[in-house]
């Protein structure tokens, strides 16, 4: 069985609804493998011709606009709307996982009674279910409201915690990986377990060695003498307003700092400059997931005024793109 659902009927439907003729498809990197399967089922269910995008895709935030403008319409795979765009349709990717056999393996981990419960777009329709089954064993579960970049009560993006800025004592967090939960950790600053319903297990997320590691990142950037401001031309990423305010910091201290506007941001594509450490403004996984492929340091932008001394260690944050802010 698969493990998600790709939701055909509702593509087929919309496909014969708005007489489409041509149509494209975008995936992120962990389903393209399916990608091939999937447009053949479409093409033989419909007639129409299909066009996958080959680009990269990391979020929402990350349409293939090109595709999407020589296309009727196109379909875009894992992921929550964001955004505005005339031809876009999300096919968020719910998982058919049972979610419950892992949260009943977190809740002995469970210390407290008030639990706020956060989980991605792919769990989202469990919440009430795990709502449920902890409420009956004497929990009080709390689904927050995030921003405006944020479709559904519970839900936490990979640039984006609001959802979990909620009054409770600790945190379940329903899902696989450590990324969405290390995030609520370290921007509430309150205890979290992870129930990953895919391997039946759950655990405590301790971000003492995240944190050990970006405090290394930020001794070696404080003997840069010249840093790169990375900024994204993906209209989801793009907070060129923090990049000049960061410039201007740099400008006070004396520290030589360039602007850099790119469309995705690589190790490789980075290599010819000479400067000795970056600030990135894009897509925050970037700094992080692939922080030890760079050959000099990137930082946050928290962690560039901390290498400033505009901040302080202690208020160190996880890097966010909220609503409304660039």
């Amino acid at each position: 069985m698969e493990q998600f659902d790709f939701d055909l009927e509702r593509i087929f439907k919309i496909i014969k609804d708005k007489k489409c003729k041509n149509i494209g498809l975008q995936f992120p990197e962990g389903l393209k493998r399916q990608a091939i399967d999937i447009a053949g089922q479409i093409e033989a269910g419909t007639g129409v011709s299909v066009i996958i995008s080959g680009n990269p895709c990391f979020g929402a935030c990350d349409i293939d606009t090109v595709l999407a403008g020589a296309v009727d319409i196109l379909f875009h795979f894992g992921h929550s709307k964001m955004g505005r765009y005339d031809n876009v349709i999300f096919i968020e990717m719910r998982s058919k996982v049972d979610v419950l056999p892992a949260v009943k393996t977190a809740l002995p981990l469970l210390k407290t009674k008030k639990i706020g419960l956060v989980t991605t777009v792919q769990h989202i329709h469990k919440l009430d279910e795990v709502s449920n089954f902890l409420r009956n064993n004497g929990k009080e579960p709390v689904i927050g409201k995030g921003d405006l970049r944020v479709v559904y009560p519970g839900q936490v993006l990979g640039c984006n915690f609001t959802a979990a800025r909620i009054d409770c004592e600790e945190y379940l967090y329903v899902g696989s990986g450590f990324f969405h939960p290390l995030g609520v950790a370290i921007a509430t600053g309150k205890r979290v377990i992870a129930a990953d319903p895919y391997l039946n297990l759950a655990q405590e997320v301790s971000p003492e060695k995240f944190l050990r590691r970006r405090s290394g990142y930020i001794a070696k950037a404080m003997d840069a003498k010249v840093f790169g401001i990375i900024v994204s031309t993906k209209s989801g990423q793009n907070r060129m307003t923090l990049a000049k305010r960061l410039l201007e910091i740099a400008h006070k201290h004396g520290i030589t700092a360039q602007i850099i506007m790119m469309d995705i941001v690589t190790p490789e594509q980075l290599l010819g400059f000479k400067i000795d450490a970056y600030v990135n403004t894009a897509c925050p996984r970037i700094t992080i997931d692939d922080s030890e492929r760079f050959h000099v340091p990137v930082l946050t932008p928290a962690e560039f005024e901390i290498t400033l001394g505009e901040r302080k260690w202690e208020t160190l944050e996880m890097d966010e793109i909220l609503e409304g802010t660039e």
